[in-house]
């Protein structure tokens, strides 16, 4: 039985990505600072760039930790076209959902706040497209080593924020996945987007064929 599950809700261009201990939701979070360095152990092994062809993405990674709030950072704004891995959780390649996050969209200006009344002031941002993805799209890491490993889409999913189910999208799994996950559904009054787009792969030689 595992002890922490991992709850995730990515509000891109107002929010980040929360990582809390069951039975606690998700919630939006507004503080958009700079990530902390975090150091990987064994970084041949550790993911380093992300690979979706169909939608013509090439995305460096970042190793993401935790804030002192136990909340999971998300790439700061300034590098909205990378791409965030818990480096805390699985790596592609072993066994279990290895999460990687990213912005849907982002501040024109980095470091200004997000206004959505008209002014074009918000760009796309890494997973802007997202959601474009169907089964069978091949997703690929590439690992510190130089290995690529491949992973077919076998799910794309869009899940209110309010009601992120946990158990299903970071439940123990028997093989190697990978969970994408940006914002999604619609904005809200607050401007925030109401949803998370959660796409799940397999390894390719596990996938269905």
């Amino acid at each position: 039985m595992l002890a922490v599950l991992f709850v995730l809700a990515v509000l891109c261009a107002v929010a980040g990505a929360l990582l809390y201990l069951l039975p606690q939701r998700p919630a939006p979070v507004t503080d958009t600072a700079e990530p902390r360095p975090v150091e990987v152990a064994d970084p041949p092994s550790a993911p380093v760039r992300l690979r979706v062809p169909v939608l013509g993405l090439t995305a460096d990674v970042l190793p993401l930790g935790v804030d002192d709030n136990g909340a999971l950072d998300a790439p700061g704004f300034r590098n909205a076209m990378k791409v965030g891995w818990y480096a805390l959780g699985p790596r592609p390649g072993e066994r279990g959902p290895a999460v990687l996050v990213g912005h849907r969209d982002a501040p024109a200006n980095p470091g200004s706040v997000p206004v959505r009344n008209g002014r074009d002031n918000i760009k796309n941002a890494v997973f802007a497209k997202l959601g474009r993805l169907l089964p069978g799209d091949l997703v690929e890491t590439e690992l510190g080593d130089g290995r690529r490993l491949p992973f077919r889409v076998t799910e794309v999913n869009t899940y209110p924020t309010k009601n992120f189910p946990t158990d299903v999208v970071y439940g123990p799994v028997p093989n190697s996945q990978l969970r994408l996950i940006t914002c999604g559904g619609v904005i809200d009054a607050q401007g925030h987007w109401d949803s998370n787009v959660v796409v799940s792969a397999v390894a390719s030689r596990e996938a269905p064929s």
